[in-house]
């Protein structure tokens, strides 16, 4: 969670807003210090994100990734294929699959891991977020 920052440096702003300002300037300050901050990408992701750009005639197109508001807990993911990359978007690659950001979406996405749930009981795709403070039952959308 984002607000862990302060626990490290043992300090609690009173104002909400400032909170979340200063933990924003703590997750880029992260971001440019350790380069491996991404977002993760299963076997299991790959082979089915791989295996939909196929069947949609999409191959070569990569992961778009992104929050937006709405869902039981305040935001939710999106995820969708793609082949133009904008200039604020973030780009990583991982486990050999390009995954790209929205500058906005990425503060909310850092460290988060992409997986494929199928089966009988599965899910689909599934986002393990990190700085997500509470889910909803059904997973698609987080409240941090």
């Amino acid at each position: 969670m984002l607000f862990n920052y302060f626990k490290i440096i043992e300090f609690k702003p009173k104002s909400y807003l400032l909170q979340v300002k200063l933990c924003l300037i703590f997750a880029k300050i992260k971001i440019f210090l350790n380069k491996d901050i991404m977002i993760k990408v299963t076997d299991s992701a790959k082979n089915k994100a791989i295996d939909l750009m196929k069947e949609d005639g999409k191959a070569g197109f990569f992961i778009r990734v992104g929050v937006k508001g709405g869902g039981c807990s305040g935001l939710m993911y999106e995820l969708t294929f793609d082949n133009e990359i904008n200039e604020s978007d973030k780009s990583f690659e991982d486990n050999g699959v390009r995954v790209v950001v929205d500058k906005k979406s990425f503060l909310y996405l850092i460290g988060t891991t992409l997986d494929f749930s199928g089966g009988l009981n599965g899910k689909g795709f599934v986002f393990s977020n990190p700085n997500a403070d509470r889910t909803c039952g059904c997973g698609e959308s987080f409240s941090l």
